[in-house]
């Protein structure tokens, strides 16, 4: 949309398939009702952010969701700021298995892709 056009710019997080099954997975595991996985992003790491996932069953008034095949990813206001737009993907390779967060606001992430820093 254009500047000034009085429509605010969509705000969105991307999950992949690989991402719900593994988060549906997890929560089925955890046993906890009502539970659904929470990113928020921090000051720290090695680039000046850093991501984190958890487990978590209690929702804030600023919380935003956001679901795939019913595997719910919530997210704070706050965060979603520096997560706008990104993709929440599973990946199991040679190295292991872990969410990797595709994320275009970071202007650069460190080596092992849980830490990032904005332009």
């Amino acid at each position: 949309m254009a500047e000034g056009s009085g429509v605010a710019p969509q705000r969105a997080i991307a999950i992949s398939e690989s991402a719900a099954r593994r988060i549906s997975t997890l929560l089925a595991q955890d046993g906890t009702p009502n539970a659904f996985v929470r990113i928020a992003v921090s000051g720290g790491g090695c680039s000046g952010f850093q991501y984190g996932f958890s487990i978590d069953d209690s929702r804030q008034s600023e919380d935003l969701t956001f679901e795939r095949d019913g595997a719910q990813i919530v997210v704070d206001e706050t965060s979603l700021e520096l997560l706008n737009g990104a993709e929440i993907d599973f990946v199991e390779d040679m190295m292991g298995a872990a969410f990797q967060v595709r994320n275009p606001n970071a202007a650069s992430s460190c080596g092992c892709g849980n830490s990032f820093s904005i332009g």
